[in-house]
């Protein structure tokens, strides 16, 4: 009999997308991040992908100090992957968003394998009141922001995490991006099993079709071949039917609040665990088992949580 394919889930669970405007479930403080990154390892999550919030105002932060107030908790009370992000904001210089990455040195660092257009602004049509006023500021920018990672920018993270052992989550927004990171790799600065995420329905990304999918994963195919892990994330609406389109074609599945608010047409996420559990539901109706932590450590080739600093 056949094996049963595992199935990694990865949950972010705030990211620097949506404001706390826009749901009164987003995690903002220290412990309610740490509260909900446990609870989606504990619905099945592997992986949990961390931004950091200035408990104040809720605006995104890079600070490391406001990483340790949650990312050594998460260690102690469960055994998940944790994945801190180097896209902190695309307002942030490259040298701000590594900060917590490099003095933390977690098991997985996300990296975005290209500049790009990054258009939040839509969102200022959907929500009437903001709580704070660099909410709607911040959105408005977006108009006339370029998401900077350029190739100076991309081998600076790589160099400066690589030496922690820190491998990574490739975020990879459009085809480009893909064969950005096949340079990196014939250069030698990133080694197989690359992790990748394919993500979709960014304004300035690829979209979420499922042409689209299918398009990204046949070129990851043609430049990776086996030497790679596939992985995606949907934006908003597109998250779990993305989810499904991967899953059914081999791939891995990325959800959490960074990613999308919702549970359902017009049903806010009270809890990141919310989405992992529906998104089990899919993957356990194709048959397909989901990965533990230690799976997961084993498919990415990770170094193990007792090799952080944290």
């Amino acid at each position: 009999m056949a094996r049963q394919r595992k199935v990694i889930i990865t949950c972010a669970v705030t990211g620097a997308i949506h404001t706390p405007s826009m749901s009164p479930y987003l995690p903002v403080t220290p412990k309610e991040i740490e509260d909900a990154a446990v609870e989606a390892v504990q619905a099945g999550a592997a992986i949990v992908h961390l931004h950091a919030r200035n408990p104040g105002n809720g605006r995104p932060t890079q600070d490391p100090n406001f990483f340790r107030e949650f990312v050594g908790n998460i260690k102690a009370r469960c055994d998940g992957v944790i994945n801190i992000t180097t896209g902190g904001s695309p307002v942030m210089t490259v040298e701000e968003r590594l900060r917590p990455a490099i003095e933390l040195k977690p098991e997985v660092a996300s990296l975005n394998m290209g500049s790009m257009n990054f258009g939040l602004y839509p969102l200022l049509g959907r929500f009437a009141e903001f709580e704070h006023e660099w909410e709607p500021q911040y959105l408005e920018s977006t108009r006339d922001t370029v998401f900077k990672n350029t190739f100076r920018d991309i081998e600076y993270i790589l160099k400066h995490c690589s030496e922690n052992g820190t491998r990574f989550e490739f975020e990879c927004y459009d085809t480009a991006h893909l064969y950005n990171l096949a340079h990196f790799l014939d250069r030698g600065l990133v080694k197989a099993p690359l992790f990748v995420q394919t993500v979709f329905g960014i304004l300035g990304g690829i979209g979420t079709h499922p042409d689209d999918v299918a398009h990204m994963k046949r070129t990851a195919d043609r430049l990776f071949g086996k030497d790679y892990v596939w992985s995606v994330l949907g934006a908003g609406r597109a998250q779990m039917p993305v989810a499904a389109i991967s899953a059914a074609n081999g791939g891995n599945v990325r959800v959490g609040l960074e990613d999308s608010l919702w549970d359902g047409p017009g049903q806010l996420a009270q809890k990141n665990a919310d989405q992992v559990l529906r998104v089990r539901k899919i993957l356990e109706g194709l048959s397909l088992a989901i990965a533990t932590p230690g799976e997961a450590r084993d498919m990415l080739d990770l170094k193990g949580g007792h090799n952080v600093g944290f």
